[in-house]
């Protein structure tokens, strides 16, 4: 049986990422920091340097592997609302913030006008707001 979704179970952690590779960096740098306090020369000062350097490094790969994530959701929920709205959302569809865009992609397509006025009207200003609205949740189980 397919898993369903909603708002409390829609976030995803990547282990591999959050319980590994993020963890073994951090430890990484906490141990090159205290190299620095035990015995502190210009060695093991870049030794941090590097160290924290590569702890970034994790952190910015998922960062953009997120926002590359975004801009395609962005890209299929934009020819989505231009199939199913009627014609005066579509010619709002770029006032949508990219968040609300990533938010609204959760939205049946019966729903999708409704808060899409209500976004636009100021009602819903989160992307928290839009998906507690959201009544008949469209799953994403391709999330990075």
């Amino acid at each position: 049986m397919a898993q369903i979704q909603n708002y409390s179970n829609h976030r995803k952690t990547f282990p591999l990422f959050h319980f590994f590779v993020a963890p073994v960096l951090l430890l990484n740098v906490l141990n090159a920091g205290r190299h620095v306090w035990l015995s502190p020369n210009a060695s093991t000062g870049f030794a941090l340097l590097v160290a924290t350097a590569i702890f970034m490094l994790g952190f910015a790969a998922r960062v953009m592997a997120l926002k590359v994530q975004d801009r395609v959701i962005r890209l299929e929920v934009t020819q989505r609302m231009r199939a199913s709205l009627p014609e005066d959302l579509q010619a709002r569809i770029a006032q949508l913030t990219p968040g609300q865009m990533v938010a609204l992609r959760f939205a049946s397509d019966q729903e999708l006008a409704g808060l899409m006025r209500d976004v636009l009207d100021g009602k819903l200003t989160s992307q928290g707001a839009i998906k507690k609205q959201i009544k008949d949740w469209q799953g994403d189980f391709l999330r990075a």
